[in-house]
């Protein structure tokens, strides 16, 4: 199953950019997915030493008035089902509830829904938290979520979550409080985005009341801690802490999100004091922030990998031994200390290791145990590069100055490629421009190559490992493997998190023996705060979980 992107765009797109035990008749998936492991819990240091993960920032001491936040892009709108970049879902995962929940640990548990049952393979139950109130005034019954739900499936919004619900049926109101979801076919990802934005539970009339402005302008019609307040276009959106919300009140009254598209303008403004927080933080600016005194950065499991993104399979590159040569040739560790200024870790797999944590210590070493060393082996790649006579041949890569990661990633790629014989070429976009790749088979004409940073929505490997099955979205070079795509339909169907890492074990060593995408590195998630403030969540889990309603004031 494919689903819409997460990658390294314009701004960043899902590229930059799970857990579910067996299941015996009917479960509850509530004591299902509370079984679920998420990334281990505690600090961990990246093998370079340079940085180490932690599991959260301290917890707030008590209210703030209100805190700024930088962004770095504006969101075109905020409607929850087009919301597939960093941008819109830092600041709608504060307005917006799904009828399940991400939490800080990459964990999943009730969100709108205080209960989910799973009857028999092709059925999703959702029974309702009673008494939820949403920001237009009224109270979330069974008929909103059929609606919101129905967003998603329906063809003519052109939804960035489609796809989750291509196994879906049906989406029945089966009691004022309940909906039930019938699917075509068992499908263990479904209930696992339920936590994502591809979940979103709005007001039916609300929305039908906004019409075609829903999420651009007036109200979003949501749930959340916070309210969509004030959107100057061009400049900020501020949100308002939502008293009438069912859940914990969030701890500041006031958040205002400031759009600084320039790298180095975001920067200064953190260590100013101008906006007091922020994440995706420049990689360049990790050093400057480090040694800051206005505030502190931490990094947290990121879910994502960075990697080279192979477009064009008619040409050289469609000779598997080139591409394996490009990875052997390919300096990770220098990549990861100048593009990611240390932040990181180097690596040959396509999915992070946290995305492993449900499966068992075998299946674990099975996924990463044979996987090709990460140091380059020039001579085995010029070796490769003869055997295929393609000493001399000429590929391009994308490169765009969006930052310091993509770009020197471009410059990796190009360097290899001249180590071993092959001519690189590079071709520039502009930033804005750059997210045409993603969405634009012509903007990928004569390109062969483009950096790639992928994050998972979910902690299950599968939501990588799809993108290679034939017709998948990201399959940008029109891949196709019959014994592939049947491992994806056999990981699919399996609700048994223990049978499915063993499949999707095998897929990975399959994607890692094709090289349809060359992976580097494993990449954290970044977070400054200012002194005065803390608790906000380190994980990426802040795309899917009201993150800010538990940022308060300092101990």
């Amino acid at each position: 199953m494919t689903h819409p992107p997460r990658l390294r765009t314009g701004g960043r797109r899902r590229g930059r950019y799970g857990r579910f035990t067996a299941l015996t008749g009917a479960l509850s998936a509530l004591a299902v997915l509370a079984a679920c492991a998420g990334p281990p819990d505690g600090a961990s240091d990246a093998s370079d030493g340079s940085f180490a993960l932690s599991p959260g920032t301290p917890r707030a001491a008590g209210p703030v008035d209100s805190f700024s936040w930088a962004v770095y892009a504006e969101p075109p709108t905020l409607d929850y089902t087009v919301a597939f970049d960093y941008p819109q879902n830092t600041i709608l995962s504060n307005v917006c509830e799904s009828l399940m929940r991400w939490t800080p640990g990459l964990t999943v548990e009730p969100g709108l829904a205080r209960k989910a049952s799973h009857p028999d393979p092709t059925t999703w139950v959702y029974d309702l938290r009673a008494g939820v109130r949403f920001h237009d005034g009224r109270t979330m019954t069974a008929d909103d979520v059929v609606h919101s739900l129905g967003r998603q499936r329906n063809p003519d919004n052109a939804a960035a979550w489609a796809q989750v619900f291509q196994n879906v049926t049906a989406v029945t109101r089966t009691g004022p409080l309940q909906v039930t979801v019938k699917l075509k076919k068992p499908d263990s990802q479904f209930p696992q985005y339920m936590a994502t934005a591809a979940g979103v539970v709005a007001s039916k009339a609300g929305v039908e009341k906004a019409g075609r402005d829903y999420g651009t302008t007036g109200g979003l019609a949501c749930s959340g801690p916070f309210e969509l307040g004030a959107w100057h276009k061009g400049q900020s959106i501020e949100l308002d802490r939502f008293d009438g919300y069912w859940g914990t009140r969030a701890k500041a009254g006031h958040v205002e999100f400031r759009f600084l598209t320039d790298p180095s303008a975001r920067t200064n403004a953190l260590l100013s004091g101008e906006v007091d927080g922020g994440y995706l933080i420049p990689t360049e600016s990790y050093a400057r922030l480090k040694r800051s005194v206005t505030g502190t950065l931490h990094f947290g499991e990121g879910l994502s990998t960075v990697n080279v993104n192979v477009t064009n399979l008619k040409g050289p590159l469609g000779d598997v031994r080139v591409r394996r040569a490009l990875s052997l040739a390919l300096d990770r560790s220098g990549f990861v200390q100048a593009g990611l200024a240390g932040g990181g870790s180097a690596t040959t797999s396509l999915t992070t290791r946290a995305a492993w944590a449900r499966a068992a210590d075998t299946t674990r070493k099975a996924a990463f145990g044979k996987l090709p060393p990460a140091e380059p082996d020039l001579e085995k790649a010029k070796a490769l590069i003869e055997e295929a006579g393609a000493k001399g041949a000429t590929l391009t890569v994308a490169t765009s100055s969006i930052g310091q990661d993509v770009s020197l990633l471009a410059t990796a790629v190009q360097a290899a490629g001249t180590r071993i014989g092959l001519d690189i070429r590079l071709r520039s976009i502009a930033p804005n421009a750059f997210t045409a790749l993603f969405t634009d088979p012509g903007a990928r004409e004569g390109i062969d190559m483009f950096p790639l940073t992928y994050y998972q929505s979910i902690t299950d490997p599968l939501d990588l490992l799809a993108n290679f099955k034939t017709g998948a979205y990201l399959n940008f070079a029109g891949y196709s493997d019959p014994p592939y795509d049947e491992l994806v339909e056999r990981a699919t169907a399996a609700d048994d998190p223990g049978r499915r890492t063993e499949i999707e074990a095998k897929l990975q060593h399959h994607a890692a023996d094709r090289l349809l995408w060359i992976p580097v590195a494993e990449w954290p998630t970044s977070v400054f705060l200012n002194r005065r403030i803390t608790g906000a969540p380190t994980t990426i889990a802040y795309l899917y979980y009201p993150w800010a309603a538990d940022v308060g004031a300092t101990p």
